[in-house]
């Protein structure tokens, strides 16, 4: 219900959560593209390690075959010199030990490697782990031996050292991934911008005017109520006005406080349904009368039917409810009553009280005070009567004292505050109301 107030508040909204989206998108895509350039340069390394390891197969072959020969250990040692392979060991077909030389590296290192447990590939098959220790990043590759005829002969296993180019290369070329996901997320988000501002632009429009139609519907209905009921529409407007400044003295969140406005306003829309000489009768009713009359809650949740947005059944249903159980139509007591109803029934009974009708003089100020005061606990929450007692005074001289144009545009206010209606837009006043409840001066 609560829409953007004005064009700066709709464009900083959007650009907001646009950039709240297109950072959590733009970590995501980062995140994957880490792992996918991660996976992807360390398959190209290990590609390398596992090409340079199968420049080994025919020395470690030699050894196999020719067992304890010094050339062939030479030869592989030679190897060794001339790669970035820091380790080379052969293992028989029974997975023992043949041969192994190390490029000159810490006995600590060379321990560790020795300790490191792998899988025996199956001929045919390579096996590949990288390994950290310390500083030292390094690749494993273990590669079957196998004779022309495909028989299994033994394994190599090489240890390649990743250097430090190759590192750093690795790295800058994850960085770039990273970065090119993340700023091809922001891109579009920028570009996306203008699109999105202009279709929510359009969509907030049509929310206003939707809304706008309601709450002129609203009053309407209000109006055409009061109006058969007592010859003016006034009375709405103070106890909607009364209901907002209570419900804002009492700290109600704006949801509540806007569904609080309209079933203020359309309190006894179900009057609609009440026969003219029952209605209008000046005198006192009679109990079948009366009973008919108290109807006018319930025809009034059937007018509403099929308005679930505005929520003002609470209080078209229950306002004429009573804190001690003794009210209509449902006998509610307490706080089985809604709070909306529990509120507005005591502005609706003070300023049915304080105000001229055809059949009645007003009552003075002081005495419908004390009434409502004298009825707490019994006709209304105690803990509301206490707040209307705190209010009403100033309130009093605001509202009651105001004329129809008066009243209108402080009604005008509350709904842009509690609406955020295209009807209040270029209203900026502080209502008078809101200054009371705030204990502002006014």
């Amino acid at each position: 219900m609560s829409l953007p107030n004005a064009p700066h508040q709709l464009n900083r909204m959007l650009a907001i959560r646009l950039c709240v989206a297109a950072l959590v998108i733009g970590a995501a895509a980062g995140i994957v593209a880490y792992q996918v350039e991660t996976r992807r340069v360390e398959s190209i390394v290990l590609e390398l390690a596992a090409g340079g390891a199968r420049h080994l197969e025919s020395p470690a072959m030699e050894v196999l075959s020719r067992g304890e020969s010094p050339e062939e250990h030479r030869a592989l040692t030679a190897l060794l010199d001339k790669s970035n392979f820091v380790g080379i060991r052969v293992f028989d077909v029974k997975k023992e030990l043949a041969y192994e030389t190390w490029a000159s590296l810490a006995p600590g290192l060379v321990d560790g490697l020795r300790k490191h447990r792998h899988d025996w590939p199956v001929p045919g098959r390579d096996h590949r782990n990288r390994i950290r220790i310390g500083d030292e990043h390094l690749i494993q590759v273990i590669i079957p031996l196998t004779r022309q005829s495909g028989s299994l002969d033994g394994y190599l296993e090489g240890t390649y050292r990743i250097d430090e180019g190759t590192l750093a290369n690795q790295k800058q070329q994850i960085l770039n991934g990273v970065l090119t996901a993340v700023i091809a997320v922001l891109a579009t988000a920028l570009l996306l911008y203008p699109l999105l501002l202009g279709l929510l632009q359009h969509a907030t429009g049509l929310s206003r005017r939707l809304l706008d139609s309601n709450l002129s519907l609203i009053r309407s209905l209000g109006n055409a109520v009061a109006k058969r009921d007592s010859d003016t529409d006034a009375h709405n407007y103070r106890v909607t006005l009364y209901a907002v400044a209570l419900a804002e003295k009492l700290h109600w969140p704006k949801g509540a406080i806007a569904h609080l406005i309209a079933g203020a306003f359309l309190h006894d829309v179900g009057k609609i349904g009440i026969p003219d000489h029952i209605l209008l009768k000046p005198g006192k009713l009679t109990e079948e009368e009366f009973e008919i009359m108290k109807t006018h809650a319930l025809l009034g949740l059937e007018i509403v039917a099929g308005n679930a947005w505005m929520n003002a059944t609470p209080v078209i249903r229950n306002h004429h409810e009573r804190f001690d159980g003794s009210g209509y139509p449902d006998g509610l007591r307490g706080m089985q009553i809604p709070q909306g109803a529990r509120l507005f029934a005591v502005v609706d009974v003070f300023d049915a009280l304080v105000s001229a009708r055809p059949y009645k003089a007003p009552m003075p100020f002081e005495t419908a005070l004390a009434l409502i005061e004298n009825e707490s606990g019994r006709h209304f929450d105690p803990e509301i009567v206490i707040a209307f007692s705190s209010i009403i005074d100033r309130l009093h001289q605001e509202v009651a004292m105001a004329s129809e144009v008066e009243l209108h545009a402080q009604l005008r206010s509350a709904i842009f505050r509690y609406f955020n209606t295209e009807a209040g837009a270029g209203d900026t006043t502080a209502s008078p109301v809101s200054a009371i409840a705030e204990g502002a001066p006014s």
